[in-house]
C-alpha cells in the first residue's frame, strides 16, 4: 500500500511507524486480554505525551513491563518500580510507572470478577463497535458518555490514569469504537467487519 497517495485519517502523518499503526491496530476491534492491558498501559502513559512519542516506546514498555503480563506486572515491586524509573526505553513518570503496576493488580481483580477483562470492557458498548461517520477529523470528540462511564467505574474499581479523555482514546485503539474518517481507507473495512 502506498503510504502517500492512500487515504487515511489525519493523524497518522507520513511517520512509518504512525501508519502502519493507524493502517493496521488502530480501531481493530480487540478481544484479547493482555492486548488490553498493553493499550490501557500505553494510553495512561500517553497522558500529555504525543502517541508517537509512545509508539517509539513500545519495545521498550514490552521489555520494561514483562510483555505486558498482568499477573507478572502485579508482582512488581517498589524495588521494581524503581528500577523502572531510569529506563530510558520508557515514560519514567513515577506516577505512571506505580499506576501501571497497580493497574495491573486491578485488571486482575476485574478479570476474576467477570471472567476476563474484555467481558467487563465491552459492556460499555453493549459488545459491539460504535460506528461513528465523520466527515473531519477536528470533529471527533475527546471524550463520550461512553468513556466517562467507563472512566467512572474504572476508578471505582481502582483503576488510576484512567480518565475520561484517556478511555475515550483507549476505546478507539481497541476498536470499541470506530472513529476512522469516512474518506480513510480504514473506516469501510471496519465498518463491514462489525
Amino acid at each position: 500500500m502506498d503510504i502517500m497517495t492512500t487515504k487515511r485519517c489525519q493523524w497518522a502523518g507520513d511517520n512509518s511507524l504512525m501508519v502502519e499503526y493507524h493502517d493496521k491496530e488502530w480501531g481493530v476491534p480487540v478481544h484479547d486480554d493482555r492486548t488490553l492491558f498493553e493499550f490501557l498501559t500505553l494510553e495512561g502513559a500517553q497522558a500529555g505525551l504525543s502517541w508517537q512519542t509512545i509508539l517509539n516506546k513500545r519495545e521498550g514498555y514490552r521489555q520494561a513491563f514483562a510483555d505486558f503480563d498482568p499477573a507478572k506486572v502485579a508482582q512488581f515491586t517498589a524495588e521494581d518500580e524503581e528500577r523502572l524509573r531510569q529506563n530510558p526505553a520508557i515514560v519514567r513518570n513515577r506516577l505512571k510507572i506505580a499506576s501501571t503496576v497497580n493497574n495491573a493488580r486491578t485488571f486482575l481483580e476485574v478479570q476474576q470478577q467477570f471472567g476476563s477483562f474484555d467481558s467487563y470492557l465491552w459492556r460499555f458498548v453493549d459488545g459491539k463497535s460504535i460506528q461513528n461517520n465523520w466527515e473531519v477529523w477536528r470533529d471527533i470528540p475527546a471524550q463520550t458518555k461512553e468513556s466517562e462511564a467507563l472512566s467512572k467505574d474504572l476508578k471505582k474499581h481502582g483503576f488510576r490514569f484512567v480518565g475520561p479523555t484517556i478511555c475515550y482514546a483507549f476505546m478507539q485503539a481497541v476498536g470499541m469504537v470506530n472513529d476512522h474518517t469516512v474518506d480513510c481507507f480504514c473506516f469501510q473495512n471496519l465498518s463491514d467487519g462489525s
